[in-house]
């Protein structure tokens, strides 16, 4: 049987006063009474739902966390921070920190880079946040610039740092969609090297790079179910870089899209040697079982060989650019007069010949990166704060760079984990810098090198099936 909303209020009485002689008169006003408290619980109730269902309304995203409409997913982070990978065997990491210890290290040097360099940048069309990363801290004029470095730097960090960053998400895609707002006049598909300004509004290697592996690791991340299809934009990013940024014939990365392959001065035999990122390369292979991934490894693992076996045999140090030969660049030949030298390009060297032989095992990647530190560890006496911002390939030092940074000392770092007769140095090196703060450059440099070091950096391609 059932009841009127009446009736059962009635009968609700009468179980509740089951030996009350109560009348009409009575009954009615203990109806009155109930229905006005319903009454009430209801608008209390509904007026608490809309509370904690709209506390902030038009949200401009895809997912938001659920913090407009009850019905908005939050984004799930698949590979949350901290991750600790278990690196390839033979290989070693810091201990005189525990793991507890260097994820907050992580933590803390992430606040830090992302109040001094993460900068909101307006709104697209749909009213969504683009985000840049500053090439310079709050109040100086290289504040209000970008490079493309620095975004491929920033969309690799926030991915890693998902799961421990609510936001990262939102700042990865704000990132990306910065980057689709400055496209390279030459290839849209890559990015305006330098916002505002620089040399053409063309491409430089290495922020493309970065970014598409950091395209791979958001759709590990969080899946392309959302504002962005990560695995799409990848697939558009590494066509433009293959198509473009690799030599045809020398299969060796080339400075940027404005490179011709067969130019007089730079060509596809005149590379950065910071763009030889052999475990990036690697990943493209797996996520785009392309066989040309492989040749560009061994292309640039054989310049590697030949310059550390003829030119620096002592150092293993490798210039910041390549000429023909191969052999180190002329002095002014881009940048400036060390770019023969071991400076502010090639010091990002072991970082990643490193984390290639961290995350592939691969064992000339190993080699190449251990001679780099085992030489500098020699030279400084085990003491970090002895190295230097720049060596010649002899290992001298010049006058201007008589001074200690992260930028060398971090990579170094990361290196000094493919050697486990080198573990006081691994040691040394990350007190030296875990918690040091320089610039823009550096610090991006070093936080990406501490997600290394701490066992928290991973490979999209590497995560075992769901």
């Amino acid at each position: 049987m059932t009841h009127s909303r009446l009736e059962t209020m009635a009968i609700s009485i009468t179980r509740r006063f089951p030996r009350r002689a109560i009348g009409a008169a009575g009954i009615g006003a203990m109806l009155r009474a109930l229905i006005s408290d319903d009454t009430a619980a209801k608008k209390k109730k509904k007026k608490k739902r809309k509370k904690n269902a709209t506390p902030n309304t038009g949200c401009p995203y895809a997912l938001c966390r659920g913090e407009c409409r009850p019905d908005c997913p939050p984004p799930i982070a698949k590979v949350p921070f901290p991750r600790h990978v278990n690196y390839s065997a033979g290989t070693i990491a810091p201990s005189s920190f525990n793991q507890a210890a260097q994820d907050n290290h992580v933590r803390a040097a992430y606040a830090k880079w992302k109040a001094n360099y993460l900068v909101a940048a307006g709104r697209d069309a749909s009213g969504r946040q683009i985000f840049r990363i500053a090439f310079g801290k709050p109040g100086r004029s290289d504040h209000a610039i970008t490079v493309s470095e620095g975004q491929g730097y920033g969309m690799v960090i926030v991915a890693h740092m998902a799961g421990d960053d609510p936001d990262a998400q939102e700042i990865f895609d704000g990132l990306w969609r910065f980057r689709l707002a400055h496209p390279s006049e030459i290839d849209g598909r890559l990015m305006d090297w330098r916002v505002p300004g620089g040399d053409g509004n063309d491409s430089a290697f290495d922020g493309d790079c970065d970014m598409a592996y950091a395209l791979l690791l958001a759709d590990a991340q969080f899946g392309s179910d959302g504002a962005v299809h990560y695995r799409t934009e990848f697939d558009q990013t590494i066509a433009g870089i293959l198509e473009k940024t690799i030599g045809p014939t020398s299969r060796l990365p080339m400075l940027g899209d404005w490179t011709a392959a067969n130019g007089a001065t730079y060509n596809q035999n005149t590379p950065r040697t910071s763009d030889f990122m052999p475990g990036h390369f690697r990943a493209f292979r797996r996520a785009t079982d392309g066989g040309v991934w492989n040749a560009v490894v061994a292309a640039c693992q054989d310049v590697i060989d030949t310059l550390q076996a003829s030119i620096s045999p002592d150092t293993g140090l490798l210039p910041d650019f390549v000429q023909e030969g191969p052999r180190p660049a002329d002095p002014d030949f881009l940048e400036g007069p060390h770019d023969g030298d071991f400076a502010y390009n090639a010091g990002r060297d072991p970082w990643r010949l490193a984390t290639d032989a961290l995350l592939n095992g691969d064992p000339r990647s190993a080699a190449q990166a251990r001679k780099m530190t085992g030489w500098v560890a020699a030279e400084t006496g085990g003491d970090p704060g002895l190295i230097r911002a720049g060596y010649t390939l002899d290992g001298d030092t010049w006058p201007d760079s008589d001074y200690f940074t992260t930028f060398l000392a971090a990579p170094l770092g990361v290196a000094a984990m493919t050697e486990p007769l080198l573990h006081d140095w691994l040691d040394a090196i990350y007190g030296a810098v875990y918690e040091r703060s320089e610039d823009y450059y550096e610090d991006s440099v070093t936080l990406i090198c501490l997600l290394v070091m701490s066992g928290n950096f991973w490979d999209a391609t590497l995560l075992p099936s769901p």
